[in-house]
């Protein structure tokens, strides 16, 4: 198709037949006077605008109308908690103790709970005291349980009459350590 103005010779010069207005005529041809209609691109958009807004508060509607559908399907608060204050709300908003450490509401922290717990088993791994005086049990650290193992075995054969002379050199210290207590 073509948007240029066609002059009255131009069918004229082929044979066809003219119009009133000077345009050529030819039966298997036809002119648009315009490709594109404007005022059909304008409608659709305004059509399109009308919908989006519609389409807004058909949203808006379902939304006010499915949060009123659950709050009326919650049970309503206790008395009691009616005629508690701010602050007592506050206080009870948290699950009774004991709580998971690490959440909300929780008065030590986990990290600072475990570092601390891991120094105390290292401090009681490391002590030099008596278990049972009378059976000749001792706790001593354990670097030198490590250093003992390595001299006597896994099994600890020969441990038996090494453990009178252990018990013989231990409790110097472990009295020390006793009597400082």
């Amino acid at each position: 198709m073509s948007t240029e103005h066609h002059d009255a010779l131009h069918g004229v010069s082929r044979g066809a037949v003219q119009g009133n207005n000077g345009e050529p005529i030819h039966d298997t041809v036809a002119f648009e006077p315009r490709d594109v209609q404007v005022r059909t691109i304008y409608w659709y958009l305004f059509s399109l605008a009308i919908a989006t807004i519609l389409s807004f508060a058909v949203a808006g509607v379902f939304q006010r109308v499915s949060e009123k559908v659950i709050l009326d399907s919650e049970p309503p608060p206790l008395p009691m908690r009616k005629m508690m204050t701010e602050q007592q709300k506050m206080q009870n908003m948290y699950p009774p103790e004991p709580r998971l450490q690490g959440v909300p509401g929780h008065e030590s922290d986990a990290q600072f709970d475990w570092r601390e717990k891991r120094d105390a088993d290292n401090r009681a791994n490391e002590q030099l005291r008596w278990i049972d005086r009378n059976s000749g049990i001792v706790q001593i650290p354990v670097s030198e349980a490590m250093k003992l193992v390595v001299a006597n075995g896994v099994h600890g054969i020969g441990l038996a009459a090494k453990s009178a002379d252990a018990a013989k050199a231990v409790p110097t210290s472990v009295a020390a350590t006793e009597n400082k207590n």
